[in-house]
């Protein structure tokens, strides 16, 4: 292994919720087992009647331990797939917020400008820091990423994008809220309502959509949140409040609805890669570039 093994231990105690459990598991003592997880030095868990339940530090050090031994793990397949895998296979991470659907309905034309190019969909858990870790170093396992992003993001993010398109900023409602019945919103309609936003300094563009909420409709109550994820969109039905939301994201949850809004604010979505990307991701924007421009593009008409 390429990671600590005494974080197979720790995972094993939170998912079994007893020293004792895990122990049968993974075939050590119990003694063994509660010694592992307290060499880490981190009060880790908390008994309860139930059994083991992780501290908010145990429950940091857990979402990230799945995230690293999932990505050693992928990362050793890659390693053993090397030899036999083609020079132009583009890694193309996905999740929830970073669907990549968009690619796969330009697929056809992409390959028909590059017959040998092929994609590797690299699925990934959408939480602040494998975000940041996997957008801080792509090219390495993952090639390029789908996403909402400024010039400012990009920097605090240390890479670049290939701009697609601007996404009009929608508004996901619970499927059975008030407003779900329409087909567009006013934004007086939103009057009385909570509107969730993703916190100021993330994009300037809802910034611009946020001051003019507060300026000229203080009807609406705005509640701040730190990162899109699926406990947002959770959130959001649970809570019966309306969210800030793109059409890319309207198969996100089951039970939410994303609605167009009677307002002209967008936010740049497109391609997230490494600042100075490989030949071979290169001759792929190219293509997705050329397919983007120019929909009914074939090999009859390909530009060389």
């Amino acid at each position: 292994m390429m990671y600590n093994p005494q974080l197979d231990t720790f995972l094993k105690v939170a998912d079994v919720g007893s020293f004792n459990k895990a122990a049968a598991e993974l075939y050590i003592s119990p003694p063994a087992v509660s010694s592992k997880s307290s060499s880490l030095n981190l009060r880790l868990f908390e008994r309860t009647p139930r059994g083991l339940k992780l501290t908010k530090a145990g429950e940091s050090l857990y979402a990230d331990v799945k995230y690293i031994i999932s990505y050693c793990h992928a990362s050793v397949e890659r390693a053993g797939q090397a030899p036999q895998e083609q020079p132009s296979v583009i890694r193309v991470g996905t999740s929830p917020m970073t669907p990549g659907q968009i690619l796969i309905d330009m697929w056809q034309k992409i390959h028909e400008i590059e017959p040998d190019m092929k994609i590797q969909l690299v699925p990934f858990e959408n939480t602040p820091e494998n975000a940041k870790e996997i957008l801080n170093h792509l090219g390495q396992n993952i090639d390029i990423v789908a996403g909402v992003y400024d010039e400012k993001s990009l920097k605090l993010w240390k890479c670049a994008g290939m701009f697609l398109s601007d996404e009009p900023v929608r508004c996901a409602v619970f499927v059975y809220h008030r407003l779900a019945q329409k087909e567009k919103l006013q934004i007086s309609d939103l009057y009385g309502e909570t509107f969730m936003m993703i916190h100021r300094g993330w994009n300037e563009n809802t910034d611009c959509l946020r001051s003019d909420l507060i300026q000229n409709h203080p009807e609406i109550r705005i509640e701040d949140f730190d990162f899109f994820s699926l406990s947002v969109f959770n959130q959001c039905e649970n809570s019966n409040s309306l969210l800030m939301c793109i059409d890319n994201w309207s198969n996100t949850h089951p039970l939410l609805k994303v609605l167009p809004v009677e307002w002209n604010y967008t936010m740049k979505f497109g391609l997230l890669h490494a600042p100075k990307p490989s030949l071979e991701v290169k001759i792929f924007l190219k293509a997705v570039q050329q397919v983007a421009k120019n929909p009914d593009l074939t090999n009859n008409n390909r530009k060389v």
